[in-house]
């Protein structure tokens, strides 16, 4: 990788402000001091060291989860610098570590030419977070380490020993009385760490968990870049061309993008400035979907595949099964938020969208099979959705004759304040009629669906819409699907899927899903979408309370307190519930939704990614990854129903 020429020393080292702030409010520097947040400190350790790799000096990251949830990362970068601050009068090592804004990625004239850290603070807040820090140096022949408690320093920088090595190692421990957990998933820092050597052409990253009897350990270095990252994507996704189309130019603002189609009927683009998954996309993603338009709607109008009375293909329909990677690098990006979630540079669309139509254009021109492949699939879309334009005006128009919009199975609840109101969709009428009765009116509405319901991923929405299964939830709902889907629209806070605990239950648990995720996933995003957790056991016996079981550890848990009480196992009857219908009204409400009682799973979205590869391994057409991924988790299934 090109090194970008610059001194990188102690004067480069820029004070802006204090320190003090960060434990006080962390959430306005990491976003939060949930599970999310903790897992915040590790990128922006791990970012210094790509900037580092983006500046031309680092070749290898070594991420290691220590016994005990200590946190180890290595790097071969310059090291930070070592030298007294002219303006703090200590190292700058350490000013970069105690005082807020104080790093080398500031200005015109800093050591990075850009840079992922979190506007430059990342240090200092990881040290302000954790209960220890220690940070040992290599650089100008010499190994130097200092140490940090509650960010403040216990040992200045010290020289413990030669080197002619160069590199940092930041070893620290998240301050459990600011977090609410400490424990790091493994498989959340596996993916981000694949992620930034996708977008790292050549940088090799190692990740360790250590904490197990048996270790974990992922190695990735992908000399493809982008083109490696998309082919990842869609590696359990049919292709239309078997090879990404890649776009790159460098400048002021570097450009890299991937581009492939699918069979699939979902976009998926995931957007970057300077490594950062800016999920919320920006003026690079805007200008990326224009120039995408511009270029296929002029290509099918120069070589007549498109007629003047057609009219132009809108931009869902070109976008329809593609999956992009795009990467810019940006000297100084402005993010909307703390957590860089969407870039507001303006110049950057521009930019874009110039690089995107020239360079497709003549793609398009020299491979005409691809374009024709691709346009094939844009015009089917394009019918599709006016077909679905025409079955929602269809559904709109008879909603209005009926006396009410609401499905007809669904028992609403009498309260109209969607912060309180809940809707139970339940699986069958025979558990459906329990719920109806054993809820609370108040606030909680029942929906019964029967049958299966239509798997979404190998369905446009054209077909959706009238569907008899999937329209009752849409209409339960309030706030359309797809494009139209409105957050602020919903009649219900919370969205409860009630199934059996059994295969069946999980198939359709699975099939919302699915439908919420590809339709209505702002309902997923915004937190609305839960799974109620049935018991799975009953313990009776005369003379006894009911004790109830929701998992095999508490079914066992549960023999032990009887034998304390001087009930053996063989003085139990054991029930194991296969539906929901089983219960009477009033042992469902007690068990599954009584407030005070029940157990409800929120469905959240920390990796759209994965999710999107996980919804199409399960519910897609291709069929031998699915198969790959029961023989390889078929020794994991309990209780399966036979």
């Amino acid at each position: 990788m090109e090194k970008f020429e610059h001194d990188y020393n102690a004067e480069q080292i820029q004070v802006l402000e204090g320190l003090e702030a960060v434990r006080k409010r962390p959430g306005m520097y990491i976003g939060s001091v949930s599970v999310r947040g903790l897992h915040h400190l590790v990128y922006e350790i791990v970012d210094n060291a790509v900037d580092e790799a983006l500046a031309g000096y680092c070749k290898n990251i070594h991420v290691k989860i220590e016994p005990g949830n200590i946190i180890c990362v290595e790097d071969d970068g310059r090291g930070i610098p070592v030298a007294i601050h002219p303006k703090t009068k200590i190292s700058a090592a350490e000013t970069v570590y105690t005082v807020l804004h104080a790093g080398g990625k500031f200005g015109g004239d800093s050591g990075y030419k850009v840079s992922g850290g979190l506007h430059g603070v990342g240090s200092s807040v990881v040290n302000a977070l954790s209960d220890w820090t220690e940070v040992t140096i290599q650089r100008d022949g010499g190994i130097f380490q200092m140490k940090f408690e509650k960010g403040k320093t216990v040992q200045s920088l010290t020289k413990i020993g030669d080197s002619d090595k160069t590199g940092t190692t930041v070893r620290f421990f998240a301050d459990g009385s600011i977090f609410e957990t400490l424990e790091y998933e493994y498989e959340v820092l596996e993916n981000r760490l694949r992620e930034v050597a996708f977008l790292t052409k050549g940088l090799h990253i190692i990740i360790e968990d250590l904490r197990g009897e048996t270790p974990k350990k992922g190695d990735f270095c992908y000399e493809g870049g982008l083109n490696s990252f998309v082919e990842y994507l869609n590696r359990n996704k049919e292709k239309l061309h078997p090879k990404p189309i890649y776009i790159e130019k460098d400048g002021e603002y570097p450009v890299e993008i991937a581009i492939q189609y699918t069979t699939n009927y979902s976009e998926n683009i995931y957007t970057f400035v300077n490594n950062v998954n800016t999920i919320e996309g920006g003026t690079h993603l805007d200008g990326f979907k224009r120039a995408l338009t511009k270029a296929f709607n002029d290509y099918a109008k120069s070589k007549n595949i498109l007629k003047e009375k057609d009219g132009n293909l809108q931009g869902d329909d070109i976008r329809e099964g593609v999956t992009a990677v795009i990467s810019v690098k940006v000297k100084d990006p402005q993010f909307e938020g703390q957590t860089k979630t969407k870039l507001g540079n303006s110049e950057v669309s521009g930019v874009v969208a110039s690089i995107v139509n020239e360079k497709l254009s003549t793609f398009l021109e020299e491979n005409p099979a691809v374009a024709k492949a691709i346009l094939e699939k844009c015009i089917s879309a394009a019918r599709a959705r006016e077909a679905a334009r025409k079955a929602r005006e269809l559904v709109r128009r008879k909603n209005a004759l009926e006396t009410t919009t609401l499905p007809g199975k669904l028992a609403d609840c009498s309260s109209k304040n969607p912060d309180e109101c809940e809707v139970y969709i339940v699986e069958g009428d025979s558990a459906g009629g329990s719920a109806k009765q054993g809820r609370d009116r108040r606030f909680q509405a029942i929906l019964p669906l029967w049958g299966k319901m239509l798997n979404v991923e190998k369905s446009r929405a054209d077909k959706i819409y009238g569907n008899d299964k999937l329209n009752p939830v849409i209409m339960a709902i309030g706030a359309g699907i797809g494009p139209e889907f409105d957050i602020t629209k919903i009649r219900y806070g919370k969205v409860i899927i009630m199934a059996d605990a059994d295969v069946d239950g999980a198939h359709i648990r699975t099939l919302l899903l699915t439908f919420f995720f590809r339709y209505m996933r702002p309902l997923i995003e915004n937190g609305n979408v839960y799974l109620a957790q049935p018991p799975l056991f009953k313990l009776s016996k005369r003379g006894m309370e009911d004790v109830y079981c929701y998992t095999e550890d508490d079914l066992t848990q549960a023999f032990k307190d009887l034998e304390e009480k001087g009930i053996n196992r063989d003085q139990v009857n054991i029930q194991r519930y296969k539906g929901l219908g089983e219960m009477n009204p009033e042992q469902l409400w007690e068990t599954t939704m009584n407030p005070e009682n029940r157990i409800l799973i929120k469905v959240t979205l920390n990796d759209a990614m994965t999710a999107d590869e996980t919804f199409s391994l399960l519910m897609g057409d291709d069929v031998a990854p699915r198969k790959r991924f029961i023989e390889d988790n078929a020794k994991y299934v309990r209780n399966l129903d036979v």
